[in-house]
C-alpha cells in the first residue's frame, strides 16, 4: 500500500504512455511528410532535367521579351501612344531590317564563307606539314582538307540528308517558337507575371512580384548591352580588317562580334580564324591584324562592357565557371544561356535566400 501511495497513480501512468504514442506518432508523421516532400522535389528535378531544352527555349523567348519590352519603352519619348502600339512599330521594324539583312547579306556572305574556309584549310595544311617536320601529327593527315568538307560539302556536315533536313526543321521549329513566345510575353508581361506569382502563398506574392520584376529589368539591361557589343565589334573588326587587307573581313567581324554570347573564353578563340587567315599575307599583315584585334577587343572588353553591364552579372569568375557547366549540361543552349541565367539567378538568390531567409539586407547593385 505505501509503494502505492508514493508512486505515480495508475491514470498518471497510463497518460504518459499516451502522450508517449502522440509523440511517436507526430515524429512518424515529421518523417513522413520530409519523405514525401523530399521525393516530390526529386520528382521536380527529374522533370526539369527531362525538360531542359523546352525550359531553355521557354527563357530565350522570355529573354527576347526582355528585348522587346526594352526598345518599346526606349521610343516612348519619341513616339507618345500607347505601348501596345509601340511594340508593333518594334516588331515591324525589326522584320524590315531582317529581310532587309537577309536580302543583302545573301550576295556577301556566302562567297565570304568559301574563301575564309578556303584560307584557313590551306593554312591548317600548312600548319600541318611545319608540326610533321618536328615530329607531331596534332591535326590528322588531312587537316586542312576534313575542314573545309566539313564547312563546304553538305554531306559531310550532316551526315545525311534526313539529319541535315531534321537539324534544319528543329532549327527553325526552335527559332520560331522564341520569336511567338517573345512577342506574346511582351505584349502582356505582367499578366503572364502574375499568373506565375499566383503559385506562391499569398503573403509572398509581393515579394515575388518585385523580384521578378527586378530580373526583367536586369533581362532587358544584359539583352541591350550584349547587341550593342555584338554590334560595335563587328562593326569595329570588320572595318579594321578591311582596312588591312584580309579576305573576308565581313565573316571574320560577325564572328568576332558573336564571341561575345561566351564571355571571356570566345574574344580569344575569335582570334584564331583571323590569324589562320592573315598568315599567308606575311608577316606585317599578321601583326596588324593581331595588334588591330587585340586593341579593339581590349578596349570593348575592359572599358566598354564593363560600362554597359556592370550591374548585371556580379562576379567574372562565376561567370567564367557558368559557361562550360551550362554548355557540358545543355550543349549549345547552355553556353548562349549562360550569362542571363546567371543575371537572373543572381538576383533569385540575393533576394530570397540572402534577404528573406538569412536576413542579410543588400543594396541594390551589391554583389
Amino acid at each position: 500500500m505505501a509503494d502505492l501511495k508514493g508512486g505515480a497513480e495508475p491514470g498518471g501512468v497510463a497518460e504518459a504512455v499516451r502522450e508517449e504514442d502522440r509523440g511517436v506518432r507526430r515524429v512518424g508523421r515529421s518523417a513522413l511528410a520530409t519523405g514525401l516532400v523530399l521525393l516530390a522535389l526529386c520528382l521536380v528535378m527529374a522533370l526539369l532535367w527531362q525538360t531542359a531544352a523546352t525550359l531553355l527555349t521557354i527563357f530565350a523567348g522570355v529573354l527576347f521579351a526582355s528585348f522587346l519590352d526594352a526598345a518599346a519603352r526606349a521610343l516612348a519619348p519619341v513616339f507618345p501612344v500607347g505601348r501596345p502600339w509601340r511594340l508593333t512599330l518594334v516588331v515591324l521594324l525589326l522584320l524590315a531590317l531582317s529581310v532587309v539583312g537577309m536580302i543583302w547579306g545573301a550576295g556577301k556572305i556566302p562567297g565570304q564563307v568559301h574563301l575564309v574556309v578556303d584560307v584557313i584549310s590551306a593554312q591548317l595544311d600548312v600548319v600541318q606539314g611545319k608540326l610533321l617536320s618536328f615530329g607531331v601529327d596534332l591535326l590528322g593527315p588531312e587537316a586542312g582538307r576534313n575542314f573545309a568538307r566539313w564547312f563546304l560539302d553538305q554531306g559531310r556536315l550532316f551526315n545525311n540528308a534526313q539529319m541535315g533536313l531534321g537539324g534544319a526543321t528543329s532549327f527553325v521549329a526552335n527559332t520560331l517558337l522564341i520569336l511567338f513566345l517573345g512577342i506574346l510575353f511582351a505584349y502582356d508581361p505582367a499578366g503572364y507575371r502574375d499568373s506565375v506569382v499566383l503559385l506562391a502563398p499569398q503573403r509572398y506574392r509581393a515579394r515575388c512580384r518585385a523580384v521578378m520584376d527586378e530580373m526583367g529589368a536586369v533581362l532587358r539591361l544584359w539583352f541591350i548591352g550584349l547587341l550593342i557589343r555584338i554590334v560595335l565589334m563587328t562593326a569595329l573588326v570588320w572595318v579594321a580588317l578591311s582596312a588591312i587587307g584580309l579576305p573576308g573581313p565581313l565573316i571574320l567581324g560577325v564572328q568576332a562580334g558573336l564571341s561575345n554570347f561566351i564571355p571571356y573564353l570566345g574574344p580569344i578563340v575569335a582570334l584564331a580564324p583571323i590569324v589562320l587567315v592573315a598568315m599567308p599575307l606575311g608577316a606585317t599583315v599578321l601583326l596588324w591584324a593581331v595588334v588591330s584585334y587585340t586593341v579593339i577587343q581590349s578596349i570593348e572588353g575592359y572599358v566598354i562592357g564593363p560600362l554597359i553591364q556592370r550591374d548585371v552579372v556580379a562576379s567574372p569568375a562565376w561567370a567564367l565557371v557558368a559557361v562550360p557547366v551550362l554548355g557540358a549540361l545543355f550543349g549549345i543552349m547552355g553556353i548562349a544561356l549562360a550569362m542571363p541565367l546567371v543575371a537572373v539567378g543572381r538576383v533569385a538568390i540575393l533576394r530570397f535566400y540572402v534577404e528573406d531567409y538569412l536576413g542579410d539586407r543588400q543594396e541594390r547593385g551589391a554583389s
